[in-house]
């Protein structure tokens, strides 16, 4: 019986569970803190104070954004939290910890879990998308993980909106089209701060037809649409997963697939339309994929193998 302290950093929150299991892994504890912002020493300090709070565990497994040589165990480049950048993550906590640390980039943990177990199973060619303060994206090809000559496949975040305009932060479609913004103009809509808005708050008033919500769900649908348009092009995956907490809604697959109809109305038949779902484990997938890439490491497993959770 194993037990995995696995941890998925987030740009807002930090979410953690503790999974216990051989081939079937159950979550035993979870909980969330904030994401330190200061410095890399009051990040390492925060995890730290998670594995203490359960230390009876064999090992930890992180899931964070960014570009992540999961091989070396190296933060690459993270966004938000650039103090992380160039730091060996994997190490540093495994020496203040004293058990195996793994890292991998958060939307690849999603689409670990989903290949495995979730809404990839015997998908060849996918893409999963991940809706957080960002957007997280990760490319399967012929049932694996592709992560790219940099570990930079899948950064849809970083797509400038407008090809014309400047690119900059204001001109990627984190900008506009990850939950957290989705959520802060929907806030703006109700008149209330965005810390007093939450995501089921909005969902709930959506499903109660409020139209003003409803109108800012599909004008944030459209753009994902065009978003999975562009990468179908490019990709031709078989299907897309979209996850993170939003996807629990189906409203909000349901916003997509009707942008995506009306966007599909205008081009030429011969294009394939994509197939969407939501990720079987949404907010957790984070955390079940992180334990995955634990335990194959562990193992020198040189290919993915089934594991069930």
């Amino acid at each position: 019986m194993k037990k995995i302290l696995t941890i998925d950093v987030g740009g807002t929150f930090i979410k953690y569970a503790v999974l216990v299991g051989t081939r079937v892994f159950k979550i035993a504890a979870k909980g969330k803190v904030p994401t330190p912002k200061k410095n890399h020493e009051e990040f390492l300090e925060k995890l730290a104070e998670i594995f203490k709070a359960h230390n009876d565990v064999g090992g930890i497994a992180v899931s964070m954004p960014g570009l992540i040589d999961t091989f070396k165990g190296v933060c690459i480049s993270s966004g938000a939290l650039d103090f992380c950048n160039g730091h060996c993550v994997a190490e540093e906590l495994q020496k203040i910890c004293g058990v195996p640390v793994t890292i991998e980039n958060d939307a690849n943990c999603a689409a670990l879990a989903e290949v495995k177990s979730g809404s990839l199973v015997g998908v060849k060619d996918a893409f999963v998308l991940v809706f957080g303060t960002g957007i997280g994206g990760a490319v399967i090809r012929k049932g694996e993980l592709y992560r790219g000559a940099h570990f930079c496949a899948g950064e849809v975040s970083f797509m400038p909106i407008n090809i014309r305009a400047v690119v900059d932060e204001k001109n990627f479609c984190a900008t506009d089209y990850g939950a957290v913004p989705f959520q802060k103009s929907c806030a703006k809509i109700l008149g209330k701060p965005s810390e007093e808005v939450t995501g089921e708050m909005i969902f709930d008033l959506i499903e109660d037809n409020n139209a003003e919500l409803l109108a800012a769900l599909h004008k944030f649908a459209h753009g994902i649409a065009a978003m999975i348009f562009n990468l179908q092009v490019a990709f031709d995956p078989e299907r897309f997963a979209l996850g993170g907490g939003i996807s629990i809604r189906q409203s909000f697959i349901d916003a997509v697939q009707y942008e995506l109809d009306e966007l599909y109305k205008n081009v030429p038949d011969y294009l394939p339309r994509p197939e969407v779902v939501a990720c079987k484990y949404h907010n957790d997938a984070n955390l079940f994929g992180a334990l995955y890439r634990h335990i194959k490491k562990q193992r020198g497993v040189p290919r993915d193998k089934t594991l069930r959770h």
